[in-house]
């Protein structure tokens, strides 16, 4: 029953395939049977629910938008970007962008990450330590793989990623 949800919330905008159950199926061998050892988090319905519920709490682009910063409209400084985030949330976000295309010289955000403690509550994504997010060379768009992003870089902020 969160299919619907998870198909609105939750694509996997970075892999073409009329099947995205690979991606979710993905998600929950790597992280949900880490994150069921929690209660509130230990069956596939309820990770999946409550990172649902979590990103509708997060409201990313009701966010950005306050801050004048809107998808597909024009180039952004990336630390514009990271200033209104940390202020709107208190936390530091890990922002990760798909390289500037032969011949662009912006990059473009892929994924916005936000980190979580064992509660549920926000936390610096930058107090974890380490790498917070080990698939990061799993994320492929053709050629070109998400990194961290450049903060003088010319940033798009795109309303999906083709």
């Amino acid at each position: 029953d969160l299919l619907a949800d998870m198909r609105h919330y939750w694509p996997d905008v970075l892999h073409s395939s009329l099947n995205r159950t690979q991606f979710w199926k993905h998600e929950w061998d790597k992280h949900g049977t880490c994150a069921a050892t929690l209660e509130v988090l230990n069956s596939q319905k309820k990770y999946f629910g409550k990172a649902i519920e979590l990103y509708q709490h997060v409201d990313l682009n009701g966010c950005l938008l306050k801050a004048g910063i809107k998808p597909s409209s024009s180039y952004y400084k990336m630390t514009a970007i990271k200033e209104a985030l940390t202020r709107f949330y208190g936390v530091t976000p890990k922002i990760q962008c798909l390289p500037p295309e032969e011949g662009e010289e912006a990059q473009t955000i892929g994924q916005i990450e936000f980190c979580f403690t064992k509660e549920l509550q926000l936390v610096n994504c930058t107090a974890l330590g380490g790498d917070s997010n080990p698939l990061q060379a799993h994320w492929k768009l053709g050629n070109s793989e998400l990194s961290v992003c450049n903060d003088s870089l010319p940033t798009y902020y795109p309303s999906e990623v083709q």
